[in-house]
């Protein structure tokens, strides 16, 4: 996958378009970014754990053995997201127009499923995820947000649920997202995406 809105060919990456183009209708007041990119929520929800905004620095997800420093991803200029480079043992990364892990609405990080030569990607794995699967984010107030996996989704590129993904919700949420299917052996792109669907569950604070 090489930015976002290019096509990756010969590389077993995939065209990111349909994954990273978000609603240009939501807006999130935690972002410094324009509202016209910025998913995520003002509505205060009618319950439940949220935090404050912090900078997410590591994921750590125990199941399918994921353990990775986070970089920031913005917008291209086409206002797709970015993701990470491709090179080895290139990390995830968080989209900064969407909330911070554990703030109100839905934080994004996506990953490489594949990174070509380099072999499998930090997301290899991602979509082995199962409901109530932990997955740990790492703030850089010390604190760290725990999400409970709600769904794993597969979809055709075509049929990227942008709204859903990126769009406003009533609780924590957590998105991770990566490319999925079946790749093509003479395009070397994969034709779906997979995305995760988590909730905050717990948050340890930075003095603990």
């Amino acid at each position: 996958m090489a930015m976002a809105g290019a096509v990756g060919l010969g590389f077993g990456y995939a065209d990111w378009r349909a994954a990273s183009r978000p609603p240009a209708s939501v807006s999130n007041p935690g972002s410094s970014g324009p509202a016209s990119s910025a998913p995520g929520s003002s509505a205060k929800p009618p319950g439940g754990l949220t935090m404050a905004r912090s900078v997410p620095v590591r994921l750590d997800i125990p199941s399918i053995g994921v353990h990775t420093s986070l970089m920031q991803l913005g917008l291209n200029p086409d206002r797709t997201v970015q993701v990470p480079p491709i090179q080895s043992n290139s990390p995830a990364g968080w989209y900064q127009f969407s909330p911070t892990p554990g703030q109100l609405g839905p934080s994004v990080i996506l990953g490489h499923v594949t990174l070509g030569n380099f072999g499998d990607g930090v997301f290899f794995r991602l979509a082995a995820l199962h409901t109530g699967d932990r997955v740990e984010v790492s703030r850089a107030d010390g604190s760290v947000a725990v999400f409970s996996v709600d769904q794993t989704a597969e979809y055709p590129k075509e049929k990227f649920p942008s709204q859903a993904v990126y769009g406003n919700i009533d609780h924590a949420g957590l998105r991770l997202i990566t490319c999925g299917g079946t790749k093509n052996t003479t395009t070397h792109a994969y034709p779906d995406n997979v995305v995760v669907y988590a909730s905050l569950v717990s948050a340890t604070s930075a003095s603990a």
